[in-house]
C-alpha cells in the first residue's frame, strides 16, 4: 500500500506468507500461515515472536531529561533507576484523556527511551521533547512461557533481563537493547536490535524454535490478559481513572500534564469504569456493542473477540461504575442479545 511505513522485517514476513495490514500508519503482519488462534495458543503453551516496530522510540537525553518527563508524565521516575522500566501515561492538559500509554526505558543516568504507540510519536515528541529514533532499529517482542529459555539459545544475556528490567548487550556485534516488558501476560522479552542486523537475529529466534505471531494474536493474549489498547480503552474522552489504571498517577508529584483535570475527576468521582464481561458461546462481542443491564443501557463495549484459552467470547467495556463484578448483563450484537456476566480482570492470569 503506498504511504505506509514499512517493518524492516518486511521482506521475511513476506516470505513467511504473512498476511499485512495497516496498523497505525504501518503495514505489519496481522497473522502467518499457522493463524490466529495457534499463534495465540503458542504464545501460551510456549514461545512466539512479534514484531513491533511499528512502536516509536524517542531518546531523551541529557541532564535535563529526568525532569522534563517528570512534569509531563503521569507516573513517578523516581520511584524506579537506570536498568529499570516503567509504564506511564501522556494526558491532554485540558481534559486529562489519555493521549498515550507509553513503557520508558531508562538505560543510563540521563538517557531515557520513550516508547509510544505507533501513531502517537510526533504527539509525544512535541510534549517531551527528544529525538524520534524508530527508523534506526526494529524491535521483537518474544513472549510465552519459554521465551527465556528459547532467548537464552541465541543471546543468552537477553535470557537474564528481569521483568521491566532494560539491560544493553551485543549480538553478533550489533549492539542492542533489551527489556523484560511485554503485552501478552505471559513472561518474555522485547529486543530492540540495529536495522543490519535485524533479520538475523529473526531468523535465529525461529531455528531456536520461536514461533512467528502476528498482530491478531497480539491482540487476543493482551485482551485474555486485560491490558488495555490505545484506541479503545484508552484515548480521546477516557481517563486513566476510567481505564482502572489509577495506580499509574503518581499523585504525590507537585505537577504533571493534565492534573488539575484528572484530580478534578478523581474528587468527583469517575462516570463509568473498565470491566470485564464473559459471553456465552463462541460469538464474540464486538467493540461499539451496547451493554445492557435489566434491559438498560449501561455501556459500551471497547474490545471484544473469543477467547482461544477460554472457549467463549470476553469483552472489555466502559461500564457505569455501579456494575458490580457478578451481574449479569447482555451485549447487543447487531440486534441480537448476547448473555454475559461480569467478571473480575485479567480474564487469564498473568504469568
Amino acid at each position: 500500500m503506498s504511504g505506509l511505513r514499512l517493518s524492516p522485517l518486511d521482506a521475511v514476513h513476506r516470505s513467511l506468507g504473512a498476511k499485512m495490514v495497516e496498523f497505525g500508519g504501518w503495514d505489519m503482519p496481522v497473522s502467518y500461515p499457522l493463524g490466529t488462534i495457534e499463534e495465540h495458543m503458542a504464545c501460551r503453551r510456549d514461545a512466539v515472536m512479534f514484531d513491533v516496530s511499528h512502536l516509536g522510540t524517542v531518546r531523551v537525553a541529557g541532564s535535563g531529561a529526568l525532569d522534563s518527563l517528570q512534569s509531563a508524565l503521569t507516573n513517578d521516575l523516581t520511584k524506579v533507576q537506570p536498568g529499570r522500566a516503567q509504564y506511564t501515561h501522556l494526558l491532554d492538559a485540558t481534559t486529562a484523556s489519555v493521549v498515550d500509554d507509553i513503557i520508558v526505558w531508562w538505560l543510563d543516568d540521563d538517557v531515557f527511551d520513550v516508547m509510544p504507540n505507533a501513531s502517537n510519536t510526533d504527539e509525544v515528541v512535541s510534549a517531551i521533547g527528544g529525538i524520534d529514533t524508530t527508523s534506526t532499529r526494529a524491535i521483537i517482542a518474544v513472549q510465552g512461557p519459554n521465551s527465556r529459555e528459547r532467548v537464552a539459545a541465541v543471546l543468552g544475556e537477553a535470557a537474564q533481563v528481569g521483568r521491566f528490567r532494560v539491560q544493553r548487550c551485543t549480538w553478533r556485534g550489533a549492539e542492542c537493547v533489551i527489556a523484560g516488558t511485554g503485552y501478552t501476560g505471559e513472561a518474555g522479552v522485547e529486543i530492540a536490535v540495529p536495522l543490519d542486523a535485524a533479520s538475523d537475529l529473526w531468523v535465529a529466534l525461529a531455528e531456536s524454535g520461536v514461533v512467528a505471531a502476528g498482530l491478531g494474536a497480539r491482540d487476543t493474549l493482551r485482551l485474555e490478559a486485560g491490558l488495555p489498547l490505545h484506541g479503545h480503552e484508552l484515548g480521546p474522552s477516557i481517563t486513566s481513572l476510567q481505564a482502572g489504571l489509577d495506580w499509574v498517577v503518581a499523585w504525590n508529584k507537585p505537577t504533571f500534564r493534565g492534573r488539575d483535570a484528572l484530580l478534578a475527576e478523581r474528587n468527583a468521582g469517575v462516570a463509568r469504569i473498565l470491566r470485564g464481561i464473559a459471553t456465552e458461546g463462541r460469538r464474540p462481542p464486538r467493540a461499539e456493542c451496547a451493554v445492557l443491564l435489566d434491559g438498560v443501557d449501561a455501556g459500551v463495549v471497547t474490545s471484544g473477540n473469543f477467547s482461544p484459552v477460554l472457549g467463549h467470547g470476553i469483552a472489555l467495556a466502559l461500564m457505569h461504575p455501579d456494575v458490580a463484578v457478578g451481574a449479569e448483563v447482555s451485549v447487543d450484537v447487531r440486534g441480537a442479545a448476547l448473555p454475559g456476566t461480569v467478571v473480575p480482570l485479567p480474564f487469564v492470569a498473568k504469568r
